[in-house]
């Protein structure tokens, strides 16, 4: 994979000490702003990336680029993937993938028509502690109960009370509790049982934006609450409960650090079986083979995942009467 990468924010920070531990993908761009060039310099030094960019249309003319992962806020999704999969790019792009699902159901229907790869960057789906969870759900018999809760006090939500608007609290850039950290327990209650049949959001709205909420999700025998919030603060954990047992995810959901299995007799076994540190090398590592492989089976897979969340997100947004970007 030789790779474009847009943005120069926290993520990307967070992402480029990672990568440089998969070998096989090459740093090729990095777009910046003209206000924070001097920091993608400064990245480009430290990691070792051919070339900086301040002008999209150069990236994207830079042939040896072959995926462009979009790391900016929220609200340019959509239109940075759009124009990438239009220059022939595959396209790997931060949760949430869109702002609404028709928003991706167009980007999909591009990539397909181009044989391009699509997909989106959520950590939980690729991460080895997940994928065991999805296989022992059969040990709890009939599913009952799942709750989540990624509830983390912001250090920009004083900054909000005072008049403040970054762009995690601003509904115009597609800020909010429910698509920040609430999307990760949509993707991981998503992932285990599909679609819900009906989708309540009640939020915490200060300034037309959600600081934190609770999500329900109904399913035919499964009852499930998502909790995520940015005003205030819990431990944080997932419980899954069944009639034969439970599981407790410790700590948040885009992690899944470790998880303990609970039998009605009360005998536990305690499980960490993810093969790296960062939480973002599994799913990386994942996105180069299946773009080496072009392994459209399992990006026609995923996308369908990430269309049954958005359609959640439509819901959930619209049953708590809020509107992004």
């Amino acid at each position: 994979m030789r790779l474009g990468i847009l943005g120069t924010g926290k993520i990307v920070q967070d992402f480029l000490p990672m990568v440089k531990m998969i070998p096989t993908i090459e740093l090729v761009g990095l777009l910046s702003t003209p206000r924070s060039v001097e920091r993608a310099h400064a990245l480009q030094t430290t990691y070792n990336i051919e070339t900086v960019y301040t002008d999209y249309e150069a990236l994207l003319a830079d042939a040896t680029i072959d995926t462009v992962y979009v790391a900016l806020p929220n609200s340019l999704h959509y239109t940075y993937a759009k124009q990438a999969l239009q220059a022939g790019k595959n396209v790997i792009c931060e949760k949430p993938f869109t702002l609404v699902a028709a928003q991706l159901t167009e980007l999909q229907t591009l990539a397909l028509k181009q044989d391009l790869v699509l997909i989106e960057a959520i950590t939980n789906q690729y991460l080895e502690n997940y994928q065991a969870i999805k296989r022992d759900l059969t040990k709890l018999g009939n599913l009952k109960i799942i709750e989540c809760n990624y509830s983390q006090y912001s250090s920009r939500y004083d900054q909000f009370k005072a008049g403040t608007v970054l762009p995690a609290f601003n509904p115009k850039l597609g800020g909010g509790a429910l698509m920040d950290l609430n999307i990760y327990n949509i993707h991981f209650v998503v992932g285990l049982l599909g679609a819900p049949t009906r989708v309540q959001y009640v939020a915490n709205i200060e300034r037309d934006i959600d600081t934190s909420g609770i999500l329900i999700l109904t399913y035919p025998d499964v009852q499930v609450v998502c909790i995520g919030s940015k005003d205030s603060t819990s431990p944080v954990r997932s419980t899954i409960q069944g009639t034969a047992g439970s599981i407790v995810v410790n700590g948040p959901t885009n992690t899944v650090e470790s998880f303990t299995e609970i039998t009605h007799d009360g005998a536990t076994t305690d499980l960490a079986l993810n093969q790296a540190d960062h939480r973002m090398h599994a799913e990386f590592v994942a996105f180069e083979r299946i773009i080496a492989e072009h392994d459209m089976v399992t990006v026609k897979r995923q996308l369908a995942h990430s269309q049954a969340v958005m359609a959640v997100v439509d819901q959930a947004l619209a049953s708590a009467g809020l509107q992004l970007g």
